[in-house]
């Protein structure tokens, strides 16, 4: 593990990217709290607080929709497809 200063970090950025893409835990310390720099990979799921909201209110409103017979909702395997894209 590596701990460095917020200064040392953004001085340095390269460097200790290159360290967490490696695997080594880089702890960035600051007068404000400390933080982990770990690479994202593709398994994570990074979404947008503020679209959340959104995306449910249009879900249910597709099942409302389909419920109704105005619309014919995917299958699953059409839609994990659908994802993939």
């Amino acid at each position: 593990m590596i701990v460095v200063t917020g200064r040392d970090f953004r001085a340095n950025q390269a460097k200790y990217v290159g360290i967490a893409q490696k695997g080594e835990d880089v702890i960035v310390k600051a007068r404000f709290g400390a933080w982990r720099v770990v690479p994202i990979s593709a398994d994570d799921l990074v979404v947008n607080k503020r679209d959340l909201p959104i995306e449910l209110r249009n879900a249910l409103q597709e099942v409302k929709e389909s419920m109704e017979g105005k619309k014919k909702l995917l299958s699953w395997e059409d839609l994990v497809d659908e994802l993939d894209d």
